[in-house]
Order: C-alpha cells, then structure tokens, then sequence
C-alpha cells in the first residue's frame, strides 16, 4: 500500500525509538481485528449501521473489514461469512435493519468482486497514503526551517493508521459527491430532453389533428363551393323575363 519513494512505517522511527513500538502497535492492531471478526450480529449491525456509516461504508474494505491487500479469495470467504451473520433471516427480531447492513455487505462484495472497480478502490487509499505522507514530509520541514523539533503525532503509528484512514474516507466522500453531482446533471439533462421530447409531441400532434380535421372537412368544402357555383349559374342562366305590360289608362 505503500507509495513510491516512501518507507514502510515503522522501518526507521520505530528503530530510532525503541525497537519493539511497531510491533507493539502491529500486534494489538491484529488482535483488535481478531476481535472484531468475531463480532456477534448485533454488533456487525451497530456496526454498519453506526452515525457516520453513510460515508464510513463508501470504503469496501472498511465495511468487510479487510486490508487493501487482501487477495480476493480471502474477501470472499470474508463476505460470506459476515452477510450469514447479518442476514435478516438471522436475526429475525431485528430485520429491517438487518436488512440494511446485509445490503451494505453485499454492496461491498460487489464492489470488489470486479476487478476495475476494485482496483480502483485500492488506488483511493494508496492515494490516502500518499497524500499523509507527502503532508507529513512538508510539516518535518517546516518544523527544521523554523527550528523546531520535527517529530510530529503521525511518528506514532496508531496515530498514523487514523490519520490515513481519515484521509481515505475523504477521498471516498469527495468521490461520492462527484457521483451524485453528476447523476443530478444527468437526470437533470434527461429531464430537459424529455420535455423537450413531450413538446415535440404534442405539436405532432396538433399538427395531425388540424390535418385530419382539414382532410374531413375537405369533401364539404368542396360540396359546399360546388352548391354556390351552382347558385350562381341558376341565377346567371335562369332567362330574362319582361317586364309586365301595364294597361294605358283611358280618361
């Protein structure tokens, strides 16, 4: 997980400090990852139903609870037996929101299950990685440029873990907000065209209506325009007829 360029952590301070503070801080990280594989389903649902879980879940790994690196036999066995241990059908008493930490789950699954997108989640956190690392190195600087002591919180690789895991859940939130600020302007665009669409529509059909109503009206049209010529000729054609003679008038 470690970017180019960058020791591992511990490899250098752990020694400079005392030679056994990685391990420490490896081991317990490991039994806190034991402890929580075997969560009771209650607890994997608080879990991944807890306040901040909205952003907290956008992270795959974090949600299964596996390390970036895991090979993806092991994620699966992983998945398994964590969405039998949130199933609704298990807990029963509980299932609605059961059901929502199972859907969790399985989103998870299928987030890593594919390969691009998988592969695009490992980038995230390798990119968290290196953004700590990268702000860690400025900060040592400016502390040796204002001739400070450069050993900053981050030397403590509890305090480095948190950090990283911090700026990972950023970058998974940043991501998701991009997501949704597009499929807004994409619904948006699709709602636009479809009005569009319906105006279009709806003056084809007008315009089909009126020629209909023009068609149908053709015929009396034409009757009518015939029964007025013929008027016309009656009254042309119809003779000339004198005036009637007036008898003179004799005194």
């Amino acid at each position: 997980m470690a970017s180019p360029g960058f020791k591992p952590i511990g490899s250098e301070n752990s020694a400079t400090k005392g030679g056994d503070t990685f391990d420490i801080f490896y081991k317990d990280l490991k039994e806190t990852e034991q402890r929580d594989s075997v969560l009771t389903p209650k607890q994997q649902i608080d879990r991944l139903l807890r306040p901040g879980s909205s952003y907290a879940n956008l992270n795959p790994f974090e949600v299964l609870q596996v390390e970036p690196k895991t090979p993806i036999d092991e994620i699966k066995k992983k998945y398994r037996r964590m969405s039998i241990l949130v199933h609704p059908d298990k807990n029963q008493d509980d299932s609605e929101r059961a059901q929502k930490a199972f859907d969790e789950v399985t989103k998870a699954w299928k987030c890593l299950e594919n390969d691009s997108t998988r592969q695009k989640c490992l980038e995230i956190v390798e990119e968290a990685e290196a953004i700590v690392l990268k702000r860690i190195e400025d900060r040592k600087k400016q502390l040796k440029r204002e001739g400070k002591d450069p050993r900053v919180d981050e030397d403590d690789p509890v305090q480095m873990k948190r950090a990283i895991y911090v700026q990972t859940m950023k970058l998974f939130a940043d991501l998701e907000r991009k997501r949704r600020k597009q499929e807004d302007r994409d619904q948006e665009e699709r709602k636009r065209k479809r009005e569009s669409e319906i105006q279009e529509e709806e003056k084809r059909k007008a315009e089909k209506e009126w020629q209909k109503n023009f068609e149908e009206s053709r015929v009396d049209r034409v009757n009518s325009w015939k029964d007025f010529q013929k008027g016309k000729s009656a009254k042309k054609f119809k003779g000339f007829k004198p005036p009637k003679h007036k008898a003179e008038a004799r005194d």
